[in-house]
């Protein structure tokens, strides 16, 4: 093979990830030090791919459990904001097609905001169904975070256009007509969680990103809701608005606007 130029090499590492054993041979037996270079920073990408691509297989082995079992529409629940002092709380239920593969796809809390944007994306443009519900302060308030929580993952449920023959539902248990799994921490162990907690995630933080345009002086775009210094500062400064929980401490001590 004729001795190939540096940026060549580069080229071809950088363009196809699945190369010849001849080529990588070849390369590794080329005594320049950029090859050498290039070569080890392509074997670090091959072995990232390899953790990524594995790490996607072990977060479908429950899909794949219940898909063996006969279930063919296997719904992830997840929700986003029920810790936060303001804003509601969001939840999301996703069916993924038998062919979907997302690697990177993971729980939505470990992903940049970036990732969770593209993801969404690809899952809004991909998935079987996708249903969303939602439960703002007042009934917040009125039946606590934890049953509104459940309330909000039904509707999810029911917003679906495709009807769910098993859940997957992250750490909740439901009262619900579907045969279900509740998986601790599920987010980070099943793709269909995964791809709810992103749907969810990304939608609640556009609502807190509309809510902060209305009221600019609590930064409610940068915090969303949860209890952070300037957050607090905010309310001690101004006082509390319509979307704080008055259940909520220290919400409750604080007077509204």
């Amino acid at each position: 093979m004729r001795k190939i130029s540096i940026r060549e090499i580069e080229e071809k590492l950088t363009a196809d990830a699945c190369l010849e054993d001849s080529f990588i041979e070849f390369l590794a037996n080329d005594e320049r030090k950029g090859v050498q270079q290039l070569l080890k920073k392509w074997h670090r990408r091959k072995e990232e791919e390899k953790k990524v691509h594995e790490k996607y297989v072990q977060m479908s082995l429950y899909e794949q459990k219940y898909k063996n079992l006969g279930y063919q529409h296997i719904a992830g629940i997840d929700e986003v904001g029920r810790g936060p002092l303001a804003g509601p709380v969001v939840t999301a239920a996703v069916i993924l097609p038998a062919d979907f593969y997302l690697p990177g796809l993971d729980d939505s809390k470990k992903l940049s905001e970036q990732k969770r944007e593209e993801y969404f994306e690809i899952i809004q443009a991909s998935a079987t169904a996708i249903g969303v519900g939602m439960i703002h302060v007042d009934e917040i308030d009125r039946i606590n975070i934890y049953e509104a929580t459940k309330k909000a993952m039904k509707a999810a449920i029911i917003d679906l256009n495709v009807q769910p023959d098993f859940l997957l539902i992250d750490a909740v248990k439901l009262n619900t007509p579907y045969p279900y799994e509740a998986i601790i921490k599920g987010d980070g162990k099943s793709i269909s969680i995964a791809a709810a907690s992103i749907i969810a995630k990304v939608t609640r933080d556009r609502i807190m990103s509309d809510i902060g345009e209305e009221y600019p002086e609590y930064g409610f775009a940068k915090h969303m809701g949860y209890g952070t210094k300037e957050h607090l500062a905010a309310i001690q400064k101004f006082g509390i608005t319509p979307y704080h929980r008055k259940s909520f401490s220290p919400i409750k001590k604080y007077p509204g606007k």
